[in-house]
């Protein structure tokens, strides 16, 4: 079970989405800096109780994002520096390294277990307290499935209905700017 703190970081992950965004492919330039809100998200408890595994929504002038990240206390071996969002200073862990979620083999085998029904979703906030408002549907998801079998979507797009996908898949409710509630696909198998 994750252990959600009630304390600081610095800089915030927010800020260093701000930063990290603009170099992503996926994202959506407007011509001025971004100004990441979070929107939503859930997480994955690691069985290790080692790597935090966060799947954050935020929204700016020019879209909503999904954004897996992944809170380690030493950096991957063997991944590659691109995939590291930046260094916080955690009011009770210490430095975390933050990474974009999709390179690390913590939140690919824990989403792998979601899609196969084998892993609870967390309420992002709260210590021990299952989310409700994370689906998993679809087809049953094939042992010899990998994460490079998995599509995460980026950039999200607001739906009063979700297009069920015949593959095993995850969706997912954030916040519209205006405070209003949609549902999203996140991930397909």
């Amino acid at each position: 079970m994750a252990i959600i703190h009630r304390t600081t970081m610095s800089p915030t992950k927010l800020e260093l989405l701000a930063s990290w965004l603009p170099a992503q492919p996926w994202y959506e330039a407007t011509g001025s800096a971004p100004e990441p809100v979070k929107a939503g998200g859930f997480r994955l408890d690691d069985p290790e109780g080692e790597v935090g595994i966060e799947f954050m929504v935020v929204t700016d002038a020019s879209a909503a994002y999904l954004v897996p990240l992944t809170y380690r206390a030493a950096p991957i071996e063997g991944v590659a520096d691109d995939a590291l969002i930046g260094t916080s200073e955690h009011g009770v862990l210490g430095t975390r390294w933050i990474y974009d979620g999709v390179h690390d083999p913590v939140l690919a085998a824990q989403l792998l277990a979601l899609l196969r029904d084998e892993a609870v979703p967390q309420a992002q906030s709260l210590s021990d307290a299952p989310d409700p408002t994370v689906h998993r549907d679809g087809a049953e998801l094939a042992a010899t499935a990998t994460f490079s079998d998995l599509t995460v979507t980026r950039r999200l797009e607001p739906a009063a209905a979700v297009p069920a996908p015949a593959a095993a898949h995850v969706t997912a409710t954030w916040r519209l700017p205006d405070g209003s509630e949609v549902r999203s696909l996140f991930v397909t198998a």
